[in-house]
Parts: C-alpha cells; structure tokens; sequence
C-alpha cells in the first residue's frame, strides 16, 4: 500500500469505531444528568484510563443502585438522586450492598424478569468499588466499605466451540443451503455469498464481532491477505487469513459492488439487506440461526466462532502468546485462563513423549483427544 492509501484506509477504518465511541460519549452525558451530583466527577477522572463502553455500564450499573438505595434502605429511602452528595456517601454499609446484591439475583423491572449471576454482580459490584475508591482517596470517605463485600465465586466455564467436522458442516450448509424449506431458500439465496463470508471471517480469523462489523472494504488487502481492524480502545492492528477466507471475501465482494449502500454506509464491508452497515444483533442473529442445524445442542455465538479459532491455533502452534497476539488480548493470562483445559491436554500428551527405558510398556489408556 502507498503512504496516501495507507492514510486513507487508516482513517475510514475508524471512522466506524469513532462514531461508536462518539455515540455512546453523548449516551453517557444523557445518563449523567439523571445521576446523583457525587458520580459526575468520578466519571471524569476514568475518562482517560476506561472505554466508553465500559463507563456507560458503569453509569447503568449505578443508576440501578442509587434506585435501590432510595427504595429499599433507610438511611437512604424517600431521597432525591439530586441530594446524595459525596459526603451522603459515608452512609453507605458494607450489608447496604450485600442486601443490593442478594436483591439483583433475581427481580423484576418495567414487567420483565431479570437474573444477575457471579459475572454480572462482580461487574456491579466493581462499580460501586470504585466510585467509594474514588471519594476515599480524595478525603471524603474515611474508608471504601465497598472493599469489605466479597466478590461472588466464578465458576470457570468450559469454552463452548465447534469441532472441525462441525466447522466443516456449518460452511457446507451455508453453501448449499440442504434442508431449508423453498421460503427460507429463497432468502438464503440473496445473502449466501454474504453470509458465507463473515462466518468464514470468523472462523479463519477470530476477530471480535466489533471488529467484523466495523470492517470496510478498503480494510482488506489482497496482496498480503490482510484485514485491518480496529481493536477495543481504538488500536489499529492487521490480522492475516489463508486462501479460504481469501475466496469468500472476494466473492462477496463480487456482489458487493453491485450494492449501493445508503448515504453515510458506502464504505462498510458488510452490509444489510436494508443496505446500512450490518449491526452486532443482525451478526448474532445469522450466526445462531446457521448454527442450530449444524450443532443445535450448543450455544454457537460470535464469541464462539472466535473461541473456535483460538483453540484450532492453540491446538497447532502450542504457542499461547501467539494466540493472545492474534486474538488481541492485551494479557497473555486471559488467554491462559481461557484454554487452560487445551494446556492441561498438552501437559498430559507431554507425558507420554519421555521413555526412560526402551523396555517400557506402552500405555493403554484410553486416548483422551
């Protein structure tokens, strides 16, 4: 690529993420007038160092507590969100936020339903942490009671993916659409070749579903099999895919240009049948509608397909930091803890690769992979 192309691709490649980041920026002002007048300037001072994302679930994780708070307990109860200052705070006990805990596993909202398990709560938690952090460290607080409430046990979750025939399964159906009744054959046939590429984007690169939907078309470069993507926090990174990715993207492309996309979508990769830049619910739809016929017992998700590359390279490079440089993961642990199981597996195979004695009985064990 030229220096000019370079600059150009560089910068319609964040268009995308700039105008996420841009939106959910303006969601956050909106919900910061609706907090109480203490949560304003801890916002402000984890602007630098958090996502929009991550501050706007914060913003609605607190939001939710303050409810509860007015509702449900008495130092608290009757109070306008307007008067809970900082000092309000110094109120606040550590069995106030264990009672809000307790209270989020399961209640109802607006007529709906809502659970809160150990991964939810821990994130609610972490939000309420920080902000007494934030009023402690500046001498508001005499303490962060916060502290004091024990985060709920995790249990680790099997990685839920694909196997290869089941890769292999999930392409073919795409492609040749066997078992679909004449209606859904007649719309698979208008996004087949689409389809067919994003999943294979998926499963031969393991980008984020972000990253896929934020794609343009100057994104890809053929003469090295690239795609520039753009990474949480907005760092730019190139991932590189082998020939059967290659085909897919280019036969889409094919149809891709004959494709003109509203004002304001012209240069996004994957578009909708609406001819807007396809979105994460629509991604998610088309891959678990795909899914449930290839592997209908499983959950198969975007993240699934990604966690389906992860383990296809892992299992043949044995590298775990190549995997969390491909992957994106800022820390090599994440990846560790995520395929734990593969390296238990390897650690195990390890074992019967060191003889000590020529006459030693071969093992017969049953094979475990």
């Amino acid at each position: 690529m030229a220096n000019q192309a370079d600059e150009n691709n560089l910068v319609s490649a964040r268009s995308h993420a700039q105008q996420l980041a841009r939106q959910r920026r303006l969601e956050l002002r909106d919900l910061l007038k609706e907090l109480p007048p203490c949560c304003e300037p801890y916002f402000r001072a984890i602007a630098d160092r958090t996502q929009e994302l991550t501050r706007l679930g914060y913003a609605c994780d607190l939001r939710g507590f303050f409810t509860y708070l007015t509702q449900e307990i008495p130092a608290f109860r009757g109070m306008a969100f307007q008067d809970i200052m900082p000092q309000t705070l110094s109120r606040l006990t550590a069995e106030d936020i264990e009672r809000y805990l307790e209270y989020i596993t399961y209640y109802e909202h607006q007529d709906r339903e809502l659970e809160n398990h150990a991964e939810g709560k821990s994130r609610k938690i972490a939000a309420i942490r920080t902000l007494l952090q934030f009023w402690f460290e500046r001498g508001v607080l005499e303490g962060n009671v916060g502290a004091l409430v024990k985060l709920p046990k995790r249990r680790e979750k099997n990685i839920i993916r694909l196997e290869p025939d089941e890769v292999a399964n999930l392409l073919d159906f795409v492609e040749k659409g066997d078992g679909l009744t004449a209606r859904e054959k007649a719309w698979h046939q208008k996004t087949r070749t689409r389809d067919l590429a994003i999943l294979t984007t998926f499963l031969g690169t393991g980008i984020r579903i972000s990253e896929l939907v934020g794609l343009n078309r100057v994104d890809i470069d053929f003469d090295v099999n690239g795609l520039r993507i753009t990474r949480k926090g907005g760092k730019q990174a190139i991932v590189y895919f082998w020939v059967e990715v290659q085909q897919a993207l280019k036969a889409y492309l094919a149809e891709r240009a004959n494709i003109q996309a509203l004002p304001g979508h012209e240069d996004a990769l994957f578009l909708s049948m609406q001819r807007r830049r396809i979105t994460p619910r629509a991604v998610e739809n088309l891959v678990e509608k795909y899914a449930r016929h290839v592997a209908p017992l499983k959950p198969i998700s975007p993240h699934k397909l990604r966690s389906t590359y992860g383990t296809t390279l892992y299992r043949e490079t044995g590298d775990i930091y190549l995997v969390a440089d491909v992957l994106g993961h800022r820390d090599v642990n994440t990846t560790r803890r995520h395929y734990a199981a593969l390296e238990d597996e390897r650690r195990r195979a390890a074992a019967s690769a060191v003889r000590l004695r020529d006459s030693a009985p071969e093992d017969d064990s049953p094979d475990e992979f």
